[in-house]
């Protein structure tokens, strides 16, 4: 009879010890899935860290924004990434909507001066901006070098802006007459008329926000 009463006994204490010891078994494996999930989202950001984190940066406000800017050749020189290796005149030789805006630098002369500025912004008007001038207007201004220069050098300030920057500036050109822009997000004019249609994009030595009007200085 004693036996048998110490045999069901045990029967019972292992009974209450199994659940126990299969907790600790379930809590281990779960904290060892933690880990493993740890050491798996740890080598994730490294590796992220070792590719400079461009997820983060792809879509953050230090890349090119706009309607415009799907106009941009994806590949070669006018390429935003070739444009980011060229100093800014080279840089919008490459880039076919601004041809009109690159023989009105060539005529003015002004080729190596915007590409040996450091640090400049240049608002570019595209081919349709200058195509809302009329033709005759527009000949005479790119015979008349004068002219043509003082306006060229209204589209250029001697910073380097960021779109926040943009939001409420005025800011004073290399004309020496002042501009004023406005807007946020990825919407932004300049001086109430001119709209960003492609902003921030980066060439050597220049942020250049493309515009959809030319720029006339006041005086």
């Amino acid at each position: 009879m004693n036996t048998r009463i110490r045999r069901t006994t045990g029967l019972l204490a292992a009974a209450a010890v199994l659940p126990l010891v299969m907790t600790a078994c379930s809590s281990g494996s779960s904290d060892s899935g933690k880990s493993d999930s740890a050491s798996t989202a740890a080598a994730a950001a490294t590796k992220s860290a070792d590719m400079g984190g461009s997820s983060a940066s792809a879509s953050g406000m230090d890349q090119p924004f706009g309607p415009g800017c799907s106009s941009v050749p994806k590949n070669g020189a006018g390429s935003f990434d070739g444009m980011s290796k060229d100093p800014v005149a080279t840089a919008a030789s490459n880039n076919p909507a601004l041809s009109t805006l690159v023989t009105a630098v060539k005529k003015a002369g002004l080729v190596d001066t915007l590409n040996n500025a450091q640090n400049i912004t240049v608002f570019a008007p595209t081919n349709d901006a200058f195509a809302k001038i009329p033709k005759a207007t527009l000949d005479k201004v790119l015979n008349d070098k004068a002219q043509l220069t003082k306006i060229l050098t209204y589209h250029v300030v001697g910073q380097k802006l960021t779109p926040k920057d943009l939001e409420n500036g005025s800011f004073t050109t290399l004309e020496k007459s002042k501009l004023t822009t406005s807007g946020s997000g990825e919407s932004y004019t300049v001086n109430d008329s001119a709209k960003v249609v492609c902003g921030n994009v980066k060439t050597a030595n220049a942020n250049v926000y493309i515009i959809d009007t030319v720029l006339m200085p006041k005086s």
